[in-house]
């Protein structure tokens, strides 16, 4: 086996890969990188629950297959110069060398590498930019308590020519709807697929292209999802458990509103923040286009801040964990945010606005739940 390959490829390849591999994996082959050289170069790498492949083009001198260890492999490409690197396989050992740098490394059995599932039937194309949006979007809130398998997975709601992404870990939820191009118009199906399954995903995705959604039929053996963007494809096996309906949770009317520039809110909530923690709520009185932040204990330092809002409605006094806060307003992407309560005691939903006079976005609500004052 030999070929050579540019560098900036072969890393972007490589990272994409290394992605899905484990630590501590069941098997030892299952630490590397597999490296299929054909009429162009296939790069595999898996933890059994998810599995990466990327494809490049190189110059292909004699073909062949080797297992190397993956982590080990994307230091070395890192680190590498600019320009043409070389693979050679010289019996047991592979040698990587780019310029006058050069790296002899030992391979793994590759006829231990297990057989990896095929990527499912292509359900339909989305836009690579919206999606990934939608990932960062929905993913703040999902739990990262593995006790509970259901609260850490994205719920993917396929429903005709739209798709519904939802997550919660039971104090917060957050629910993005888009639009997309379904090959079978009639289509209606669900998966719950692991956050930071699907957070991975969305940080090397192609941007600017379509995203391909690949669903496993329904009388399957294995329940799998897959994505294909360009080179790069993703093969996860979704969680068994479903996530509990959540549409009931949001308010058709509400008794009380507010719209305020997420920045200089943001900036409010982090200074009065300083001096609670996650035991504490961070107190928001929305009163007389007026909202007042509080935090601090009687004994212990104490923090108030008001700024100017736009209001209506009844006066609301309510109290948040404000880390969960702040990654809403972070999550909406808009530079106004808008507050919708029915009492103080409720879930408020929190959505963008691109002006402080414009209708809000109802394709992303973020439901946060409140502290006991």
């Amino acid at each position: 086996m030999k070929f050579v390959v540019e560098r900036e490829n072969l890393i972007d390849a490589v990272n994409w890969v290394a992605r899905s591999l484990s630590a501590r994996p069941m098997i030892t082959a299952l630490l590397g990188i597999k490296i299929d050289v054909g009429t162009e170069i296939v790069l595999t790498g898996s933890n059994l629950e998810t599995s990466t492949e990327a494809t490049l083009d190189a110059d292909i001198k004699e073909r062949g297959t080797v297992l190397v260890k993956g982590q080990l492999l994307a230091e070395i490409v890192r680190s590498l110069p600019s320009g043409l690197i070389t693979f050679t396989l010289e019996g047991t050992r592979v040698i990587v060398s780019a310029g006058t740098s050069k790296f002899t490394l030992p391979t793994l059995e590759a006829n231990e590498y297990p057989n990896l599932p095929a990527i499912p039937s292509a359900a339909g194309e989305i836009s690579g930019d919206e999606f990934v949006l939608a990932v960062n979007q929905v993913v703040v809130a999902a739990s990262r308590d593995d006790s509970l398998p259901k609260f850490t997975g994205v719920d993917i709601q396929i429903r005709k020519n739209k798709i519904v992404l939802a997550a919660t870990d039971r104090y917060r939820l957050a629910i993005k709807t888009l639009d997309w191009k379904s090959n079978n118009p009639d289509l209606e199906t669900s998966a719950l697929v692991r956050a930071r399954t699907l957070s991975d995903a969305a940080k090397s995705l192609s941007t600017g292209s379509k995203i391909t959604l690949a669903l496993s039929e329904a009388d399957s053996k294995e329940s799998l999802i897959g994505f294909v963007s360009g080179s790069k494809t993703m093969t996860s096996r979704t969680l068994d458990e479903k996530l509990p309906s959540f549409e009931h949770l949001i308010p058709a009317e509400a008794t009380a509103e507010a719209t305020i520039e997420v920045a200089k809110l943001l900036d409010s909530v982090r200074r009065v923040a300083l001096v609670t923690d996650k035991t504490l709520p961070l107190i928001l009185t929305f009163a007389n286009n007026s909202l007042l932040l509080e935090a601090g204990g009687d004994q212990d330092a104490q923090a108030s801040e008001s700024i100017e809002i736009d209001h209506t409605g009844e006066e609301i006094r309510t109290g948040y964990n404000p880390t969960f806060l702040i990654d809403g307003l972070q999550a909406i992407n808009a530079p106004f945010v808008h507050f919708a309560f029915t009492a103080s005691n409720k879930l408020a939903v929190i959505s963008g606005k691109s002006e402080a006079t414009s209708p809000r976005n109802e394709s992303y609500k973020y439901l946060l739940n409140p502290m006991r004052l």
